[in-house]
C-alpha cells in the first residue's frame, strides 16, 4: 500500500486529504480482491443485508456486480465515535528527514498521515472523529464530530504538526492521557499514536504509564495503541561501527559510543520493554499494534476495521 509517487511538500490540508484518500482508495481496491471482501462494503457506505430486514433499501446494482446483498446506508447513520490521540514530543520527530525523504518517513509524519487516513475512512462511514495532541503540554483538543467543517479543522491541526520546527519537548504521556480520558464522556474508540518513550525508565514510571492507559478504558471505551517506531535504528540499532554521538532529542543529553559495543545489550533492553508493554496491554484488553515508519498503512486500516467490528 506504500505510495511510490508522493506530494513533495504539503502546503495546505487539501494535499494531506488527497494523499490520505489515495491510501484508502488503494486499500479498498485491494480489499475487493482479498479474503476480507465483506469488509469492503463498509467503504462503499453499504452494510450487509440480514435475512428478515426490509428489502426496500437493497442495492440491486451492487448485487448484480457482487452477487451479494447489501443495503444502502443513510446520512443520519453514525455508528462510531473515534478519538485520535497523537504524541507530538520531540522524540516523535525522529528520524530527522533528509531533503529527498517523504514527510511520513519519520514518526510524527507517519502518525499524521495514518490519522488522516483513518479520518478519511471515518468520513466515508459517516462516523464522528475527535483529536487530541500532547507533548509536554496539551497542545490541541477537538471533540468527536462528523461535519465537513470539523474534518477540515482537524486536517489543519494535523498539517500544523508537520510544518512547525520541532523544539525540545519532553513527553508527559501520563498527565495528558489522564486529562484526555476525563474529556471523552461518550463511549468511543480511542486510537493512540506514540513511540512510548518516557522521561525516566524506573518501574514506578512504567506503572504510572500503564495506569494512564487503563484510565483511557473507563466508560467502556475501546483503546487501540499504535506503537510507532523507526524499526531500523530504534529496534535493530542498525548503525555502522564508527564512533557516534547519540543525543536525546528531548533532554539534549549526549553519549558517545561505538554501536557494536552496545547493540546486543540495547536490543535485549528494548525487546524486554516492548514485551512488557504488549503483555500489559493484553492484560488490560488494550489492542497493542507496533508499527514502523517504513511500513504500509494496511496494518492500521485492517486493525481499525477488525476493532470496529468487535466494538459492538
Amino acid at each position: 500500500m506504500k505510495i511510490e509517487s508522493q506530494i513533495e511538500k504539503i502546503s495546505s490540508f487539501q494535499h494531506l486529504e488527497l494523499l490520505a484518500n489515495q491510501v484508502v482508495e488503494g486499500f479498498i481496491s485491494g480489499m475487493h480482491k482479498s479474503p476480507f471482501h465483506g469488509f469492503s462494503a463498509e467503504f462503499a457506505e453499504h452494510k450487509v443485508y440480514n435475512v428478515g430486514e426490509s428489502t426496500k433499501h437493497i442495492d440491486w446494482k451492487l448485487f448484480a456486480k457482487t452477487d451479494r446483498l447489501f443495503t444502502k446506508r443513510f446520512e443520519e447513520e453514525t455508528n462510531l465515535r473515534c478519538h485520535i490521540i497523537i504524541d507530538n514530543s520531540s522524540s516523535m520527530h525522529y528520524p530527522k528527514l533528509k531533503d529527498n525523504q517523504n514527510f511520513f518517513e519519520n514518526k510524527i509524519g507517519f502518525s499524521v498521515l495514518a490519522s488522516a487516513v483513518l479520518m478519511n475512512l471515518l468520513k466515508k462511514q459517516r462516523d464522528a472523529v475527535g483529536l487530541s495532541v500532547f507533548s509536554d503540554r496539551y497542545e490541541s483538543y477537538a471533540p468527536e464530530k462528523g461535519s465537513d467543517r470539523h474534518h477540515r479543522m482537524i486536517l489543519n491541526t494535523l498539517e500544523g504538526l508537520l510544518v512547525k520546527s520541532p523544539v525540545e519537548k519532553k513527553t508527559d504521556t501520563v498527565t495528558f492521557l489522564h486529562q484526555i480520558a476525563e474529556k471523552i464522556h461518550r463511549r468511543s474508540m480511542i486510537i493512540l499514536f506514540t513511540d512510548m518513550f518516557q522521561s525516566g525508565s524506573e518501574s514506578s514510571g512504567e506503572e504510572a504509564l500503564f495506569n494512564a492507559l487503563q484510565h483511557l478504558k473507563h466508560n467502556k471505551h475501546k483503546v487501540v495503541l499504535f506503537h510507532v517506531v523507526d524499526k531500523k535504528t530504534e529496534l535493530n540499532f542498525d548503525f555502522d561501527n564508527a564512533p557516534r554521538k547519540f543525543i536525546d532529542v528531548e533532554t539534549g543529553e549526549e553519549v558517545a559510543v561505538f554501536a557494536d559495543n552496545v547493540k546486543e545489550e540495547y536490543e535485549k533492553e528494548i525487546e524486554s520493554y516492548f514485551n512488557k508493554l504488549a503483555l500489559t496491554c493484553a492484560q488490560n484488553r488494550i489492542k497493542y499494534i507496533p508499527v514502523s515508519v517504513d511500513e504500509s498503512f494496511e496494518k492500521i486500516l485492517m486493525t481499525y476495521l477488525v476493532e470496529k467490528q468487535n466494538f459492538g
